[in-house]
């Protein structure tokens, strides 16, 4: 049993130190908003993903998994400390890391022993040598650490499962101390026969933006090949099939629609680019997979006019804001900016969400929220379908087109296809399919 101490609750804090806990580890969570760990005593999830209440509550029921506000409480026994707050992306794509250094900072005034500094947050290559300047400056009197880096790869909606059972485990350590006490945490997994990969720790840094900036390109690469497919009369999903076939490529990543969004793979594109600007490099492919990107809403939206006609003034209803299913995350969500394009053209706009409308709202108070998927289409003259949840497969078309004013659908995530929704009267188009498209 290690003892460990998790600095941050957010996403990747939360789910990595619940998880952990119920390896068998006492592991402390510190948090500096009072209010997110006053909630969390109480079973309040700060975040909506599967299962990870169920999860808190256990854990915490059985003595393994602690919150608090105070980092030298959660230090007091620890015997490595994670460093798991945000690196949100500044003006100029690269990560900032004043979070990481104010806590690295805090962690060497309250060293009294030696610790394993653990950079769990996704950080640019070079971090640890600046966060060990920072550590030694902050010490009252030299104490002796080690440095690890420990990137994670969960994927919102189904972090637990890949915490539990992921694909790899990557420890960028550089002495034999700080390895062992690693790999005595990921134990558990090797029942699992988990690849465990030690690598130098800017090694260790690199593979994660390398790992998001590939998969960033995979989907716009597919994208592309949609785009494509709908001038030359191909059908994209039976190219991304066979694509996928090849075990060279592999099916994952390979979903046409409005591309990627949430809180890691925009932000690590942007940073690599920085990364190897700053190097005195490029990644064209990586920048060429930033741009199709952006444009995929106003392709959505050029749809939806070829569709409906000029949408200006016109009532829209939008069925799902999250970037992806099973989470409430919104940031970078390729709905933000459909939304501001609809209003730039003084469009109404009815929304509805499972689980996101509360952090939508936080962005964009003015919009209508629905409760149902049938209450925002009422009165509509076209429906979008932006986000994937299960709950908008099965809708009721007989119904919609009794309520819309307008029998115009556009499935951004390829849901549905035309043959179908024309029994119902409704003009429809998605993404990758030239004779899905019902426009004569």
């Amino acid at each position: 049993m290690i003892r460990i101490c998790m600095v941050g609750t957010g996403y990747v804090g939360l789910v990595s130190g619940a998880c952990l806990a119920d390896f068998g580890h006492q592991v402390t969570c510190v948090d500096i908003n009072p209010d997110r760990i006053q909630d969390l005593h109480k079973g309040i999830m700060p975040i909506y993903e599967p299962g990870l209440d169920l999860l808190v509550a256990k854990n915490t029921s059985e003595g393994r998994l602690h919150f608090t506000t105070s980092l030298a409480e959660g230090m007091k026994e620890a015997d490595v400390v994670f460093i798991a707050v945000q690196t949100p992306m500044s003006n100029s794509g690269e990560a900032d890391l004043q979070y990481v250094m104010q806590v690295g900072a805090e962690i060497g005034s309250l060293m009294d022993r030696y610790l394993v500094i653990v950079t769990k947050s996704t950080v640019p290559v070079g971090t640890a040598r600046k966060l060990a300047k920072v550590l030694t400056e902050s010490q009252d009197q030299p104490i002796p650490f080690d440095l690890a880096s420990n990137p994670e790869f969960l994927r919102e909606g189904s972090s637990i499962e890949d915490f539990m059972r992921p694909d790899r485990v990557v420890i960028g350590v550089e002495t034999e101390r700080s390895e062992e006490l690693m790999r005595e945490i990921y134990r558990p997994l090797f029942l699992l026969d988990t690849p465990i990969l030690k690598t130098g720790i800017e090694t260790a840094e690199l593979i994660k933006y390398a790992s998001n900036s590939f998969l960033a390109v995979k989907i716009s690469f597919i994208n592309e090949i949609a785009k494509l497919a709908e001038a030359v009369g191909a059908d994209v999903f039976d190219v991304a099939k066979a694509m996928g076939l090849d075990k060279r490529i592999g099916s994952k990543f390979l979903h046409p629609g409005l591309g990627f969004g949430g809180s890691c793979l925009p932000k690590d594109t942007n940073a690599i680019v920085h990364i190897a600007n700053q190097a005195g490099s490029e990644m064209t492919v990586v920048q060429a997979a930033i741009e199709v990107n952006a444009s995929l809403p106003g392709r959505a939206l050029a749809k939806a006019e070829r569709l409906a006609g000029n949408l200006t003034g016109k009532t829209v209803a939008l069925l799902g804001l999250a970037f992806k299913p099973n989470t409430d995350d919104i940031r970078s969500a390729p709905s933000l900016e459909i939304v501001n394009q609809l209003k730039s053209l003084g469009c109404t706009i009815q929304a509805h969400d499972p689980v996101a409308m509360d952090n939508y709202k936080q962005v964009h108070p003015d919009i209508t929220y629905c409760e149902s998927a049938s209450e925002t289409c009422a009165g509509a003259d076209i429906c979008i379908l932006i986000t994937e949840w299960n709950q908008y497969r099965q809708l009721d078309f007989q119904q919609l087109a009794e309520i819309m004013a307008g029998k115009v659908f556009l499935d951004c995530r390829n849901v549905y296809d035309r043959p179908y929704l024309e029994k119902f009267g409704f003009r429809y188009d998605c993404f990758g399919r030239a004779d899905h498209c019902s426009i004569d």
